[in-house]
């Protein structure tokens, strides 16, 4: 079971003769689709950068276990709340795949925006697919759109695999070198060329990241401690603990 402060908590697993239930986490948070949207998709960097080291290393758990992801997107990310302070949770792992370290997937699978190169071109792919969708997120993240993208989905394949990664939208001139140089190493469309995730996550952008997100796990932990000594009530007498 994945236990990772990023990832969203499986509760219980019960089954009948007929179906399987499963029961997550509730999160109080909307997608970060919808987080971004409420602020006019508008984040500050410093913002951006925590959020995605946080989600990067979620990624680094699943792929430490032979899982990769395959479906990474803005929406198949939560929001612990909805404050300024919320912390990111990967959720539907519908797609995901357990691989070994030389093992290959071939299935296309995936959602047209984030879904890398490699996997349009139907050439068998790895853990490295997560990190294409990993740098399309946090383009989304900075400047609102997805680096290639169109109404026509056969207009947003040819992109994905033809063009050429642009920052031409005015607010990348309020953005930092470091942060261009990471995007550009992760929306590599040969993977062999793409960056990967220790040195992504070990990149200069995310400088003093590792323990700012110590600290925010830590914080985390305490605040969800308190919430639930609060929710808890006694029965002395009759000695039942809820």
């Amino acid at each position: 079971m994945c236990q990772h402060p990023n990832i969203v908590a499986m509760v219980d697993l019960f089954e009948n003769c007929d179906y399987y239930y499963i029961i997550l986490e509730f999160m109080q948070g909307k997608d970060m689709f919808d987080y971004i949207q409420i602020r006019n998709f508008h984040l500050s960097e410093q913002r951006v950068k925590e959020l995605a080291f946080q989600i990067g290393q979620a990624i680094r758990y699943l792929h430490n276990y032979g899982i990769v992801h395959r479906d990474l997107k803005l929406e198949n990310v939560m929001m612990s709340d909805n404050t300024e302070a919320s912390v990111p949770k990967l959720v539907d792992f519908g797609l995901a795949k357990m691989i070994g370290p030389n093992e290959k997937a071939s299935e296309p699978f995936g959602t047209l925006g984030y879904v890398a190169p490699e996997i349009l071109k139907k050439q068998p792919y790895s853990f490295s697919c997560d990190l294409w969708s990993f740098g399309c997120i946090i383009y989304a993240l900075l400047s609102g759109s997805l680096p290639f993208d169109h109404e026509s989905q056969k207009e947003t394949i040819k992109m994905t695999l033809n063009k050429k990664l642009e920052f031409d939208l005015p607010c990348w001139k309020n953005f930092t070198p470091e942060c261009r140089d990471l995007l550009q190493q992760l929306l590599q469309k040969d993977p062999a060329q793409r960056i990967n995730l220790e040195n992504a996550l070990n990149h200069p952008w995310f400088e003093g990241m590792s323990l700012q997100a110590k600290t925010a796990t830590a914080n985390s932990k305490i605040k969800r401690r308190l919430t639930q000594t609060q929710n808890q009530s006694v029965d002395l007498d009759n000695k039942v603990y809820k």
